[in-house]
């Protein structure tokens, strides 16, 4: 398992030790090669039976055997060296999120300093209002957002921690209060969906500190405030 952080570790660095940790001993060959069975063949056919010959049929069978195991070992190997170059771009890959924003499903997101959580969800009905509610890390209610009636659609929020936008629109939710102060926070999107209270799925953005790569070519990335979240996850990248 490798691990990319953003303390510097360049692509070229992963990709050695992706090469290093797939590179097997080597080991004697006690394998038939063509060569040796042609030799093997020849010598069969110099010390058979003059009375009772072999069969043109069996050696036809016996060339047709080797011929399919060696396809078979071509087969292989090419089929390693693409998955040596499908772990070597995984590599590059993984390297150039860290660092960057992702949006995963989630209801936790962590405000950092002067910074902004972004959200989004999708109405599959619509709705005649709305509730966004925030929580602290300790499970109090620090704030509340009400928002009009919304059709049908994806809906997208920023928020920075005093003031929140709902589709490009300003909520003031705490006018004349300090903005809440850095930290986790819970956001929980309510709806009101046929005349009952729904509690939506929301995809909040986080940023990237680390990727962990699998032995078997997995990504994980390791995102401020949420946790470890495999890539396929991942709805958009900010």
């Amino acid at each position: 398992m490798t691990q990319v952080s953003n303390d510097g570790t360049s692509a070229a660095n992963i990709l050695s030790n992706l090469s290093i940790a797939n590179k097997e001993p080597e080991e004697a060959s006690n394998e038939l090669g063509q060569s040796a069975f042609l030799e093997l063949m020849i010598t069969q056919m110099n010390n058979q039976d003059p009375l009772s010959p072999q069969e043109n049929t069996e050696f036809i069978a016996q060339l047709a055997q080797f011929s399919s195991v060696e396809g078979l070992e071509r087969l292989n190997g090419q089929f390693e060296s693409f998955n040596g170059n499908f772990m070597s771009n995984q590599a590059l890959q993984a390297s150039s999120l860290v660092g960057r924003s992702v949006s995963v499903p989630t209801d936790t997101a962590l405000l950092t300093n002067g910074g902004i959580v972004a959200g989004s969800l999708n109405l599959e009905q619509s709705t005649s209002a709305m509730e966004i509610n925030i929580y602290s890390e300790g499970g109090s209610l620090v704030g509340k957002v009400p928002v009009d009636g919304r059709e049908a659609g994806d809906m997208v929020f920023r928020w920075d921690g005093q003031y929140m936008e709902v589709d490009g629109e300003l909520v003031d939710w705490s006018a004349g209060e300090e903005p809440l102060p850095p930290g986790e926070y819970r956001i929980e999107v309510n709806a009101m969906i046929d005349g009952e209270a729904e509690q939506l799925e929301t995809s909040l953005g986080a940023n990237v500190n680390s990727v962990t790569l699998g032995n078997d070519g997995s990504i994980t990335l390791n995102l401020a405030g949420v946790g470890p979240v495999d890539i396929s996850q991942v709805t958009q990248f900010n």
